[in-house]
């Protein structure tokens, strides 16, 4: 098993090509393929060290899964199953997908979301990244005038999508070095 899971929650496939991007970056002696979540238990991700886990925001700031319109079961059915696991010695980079202009009053609200679920259950988050660049109104995946972890525009502003990709993974790269 290579040192890095990454696992990804998406309907529509733009989360999934970024995560399938990831790996090609990292390569298999790394990183395993991509998983989506709705096809990994709690014990699929505690197999790994470090992960890298990945999520659109939909709608008015939810979590894909059913009631947010997914034909399958994503974030947000899985995030539950995580309510009495230890990922004490876990360390977790996020990313996350959004439209700043269209939905800026909750822009990558999902990571807001993962972090607190993740967080809760003992895990280190790394990754945090900055704000500038980037203009919207609110986002749950703020900490301290930061987000949470790589944040992608891909409807907006996709031509800074790789740049700030490299910039992220240089960041959260002596997690698994």
């Amino acid at each position: 098993m290579a040192k890095v899971g990454i696992f990804f929650g998406t309907d529509t496939g733009n989360t999934r090509k970024v995560a399938k991007n990831i790996h090609k970056q990292l390569g298999d002696e790394i990183a395993d393929k991509p998983v989506n979540i709705r096809n990994a238990s709690v014990d699929d991700l505690l197999a790994y060290d470090v992960l890298i886990l990945g999520s659109p925001t939909y709608g008015e700031g939810e979590l894909p899964g059913l009631t947010s319109g997914n034909q399958n079961e994503s974030w947000e059915e899985f995030l539950p199953t995580l309510v009495g696991a230890d990922f004490s010695g876990k360390t977790i980079a996020l990313y996350g997908l959004g439209d700043q202009v269209g939905y800026g009053d909750n822009f990558v609200d999902a990571l807001g979301f993962l972090y607190d679920a993740f967080s809760d259950v003992g895990a280190k988050i790394i990754g945090l990244t900055s704000t500038d660049g980037y203009d919207f109104n609110r986002s749950k995946g703020l900490l301290d005038d930061q987000f949470l972890g790589l944040v992608l525009d891909e409807d907006n502003q996709k031509e800074l999508s790789e740049s700030r990709l490299n910039d992220w993974l240089t960041l959260i790269g002596p997690a698994w070095q």
